[in-house]
């Protein structure tokens, strides 16, 4: 028994496997080796963290195609970072007045079918919402109106599963940038495919947010805040190891080296090699199911809900068993919970590949099958 298998079995937690994708409450994604190694490396040590973040801002602006970048602690620490860039930008006495607001500019517009849960790390730095459109849509004319002397930023969400109907990054930008107002983004989980590294940057956005623990697998508690520089410098005034609000979102040395590691392989990684080995694993899970009444079983794989080769196993109105909300609890039963999403419809589980292996497809296909009894 491994030292890790002890000290779980002394804690009496169970471990699993991850067909959730990069969900973090089920640990993200599996840390690449190479990541591992130059994180302990880096442990040993010692150095000006200041140095450390500005030449990782210029390598994370090279691979993003942005001006500069900054590594955060995980995507909730860039849209904190993101607030208080646009709120107090590097002017000590606004940034130690935070998240007491009052007598800045500190509204940021948000069409209602964006909101999500983690937009309330704007508000922690200070920000006040101004949401515009309903639940689904939302017109250009309710954004140009939602613009005051108090605007401080647009905000703007890229999630799976989020409306499709909303309007447009690149004419949200085109607003927003005729008043003078900069649009910050939320993509933290809209990696792979490696062309959004830099795709919203070419739309326009100002300030952009990517989990760094999720596709990149790189350390779970990094992201990656990539933009305008002089943003990106505000954000880092904000940030540790300065003492402002940022400093309660602290990013360990290890971590930087670690994502800037795993960020350098990951932009220069075969995605179609990536793609084809996602699908071979997506594709068994398939044709194991293919064939019982009344499931809609396919593969999957768009830019929008399902960004790597999925299979979704949809439970139509023939299906007798259990419903997929029960089966996905089942399966977290046992002594080997095998965790699973249905991020995008309540009567469909999605069989993600990212953490699963070969050799656990077969038991992945094995407790869905028996979880559906």
């Amino acid at each position: 028994m491994s030292k890790l298998d002890e000290l779980y079995e002394r804690l009496g937690v169970r471990k699993g496997i991850s067909a959730a994708g990069s969900t973090t409450m089920y640990g993200g994604s599996k840390l690449r080796s190479e990541v591992t190694e130059i994180m302990i490396e880096a442990s040993t040590v010692m150095l000006d963290m200041d140095e450390l973040n500005k030449a990782a801002g210029k390598m994370i602006g090279e691979l993003t195609g942005a001006e500069s970048g900054l590594v955060t602690s995980g995507s909730a620490g860039g849209l904190l970072l993101q607030a208080c860039a646009v709120i107090a930008g590097d002017d000590p006495k606004k940034m130690s007045q935070l998240p007491d607001t009052e007598g800045m500019n500190n509204e940021i517009i948000i069409q209602r079918s964006q909101r999500f849960p983690y937009d309330q790390c704007y508000r922690a730095a200070g920000a006040k919402f101004v949401e515009i459109g309903d639940g689904k849509r939302c017109h250009e004319w309710q954004l140009e109106a939602a613009f005051s002397d108090k605007t401080a930023a647009v905000a703007y969400l890229f999630s799976p599963g989020t409306s499709k109907l909303a309007l447009p990054l690149d004419r949200v930008c085109e607003i927003a940038h005729e008043r003078g107002v900069p649009v910050i983004v939320d993509a933290a989980s809209m990696l792979p495919p490696r062309e959004n590294l830099s795709k919203y940057h070419k739309m326009g956005a100002d300030l952009v947010i990517h989990s760094g623990g999720k596709g990149i697998r790189g350390p779970q508690g990094t992201g990656l805040l990539s933009g305008k520089k002089n943003l990106i410098d505000a954000a880092f005034a904000n940030a540790s190891p300065h003492q402002f609000l940022g400093r309660s979102a602290k990013v360990a040395k290890e971590e930087i080296v670690g994502i800037l590691t795993a960020l350098h392989n990951f932009v220069n990684e075969d995605e179609k090699a990536e793609m084809d080995v996602f699908k071979k694993r997506s594709q068994k899970v398939v044709d194991a199911f293919s064939e019982t009444p009344g499931l809609d079983v396919e593969l999957k794989h768009d830019k929008t809900d399902y960004l790597t080769p999925n299979a979704s196993i949809f439970f139509n109105e023939e299906w007798e068993g259990p419903s997929a909300k029960d089966v996905m609890q089942r399966m977290r039963t046992g002594d080997k919970p095998v965790f699973i999403s249905n991020l995008i419809h309540p009567d469909e589980i999605i069989f993600d590949p990212l953490n699963v292996s070969d050799d656990e497809v077969d038991e992945v296909i094995t407790i869905i099958r028996e979880s559906m009894n």
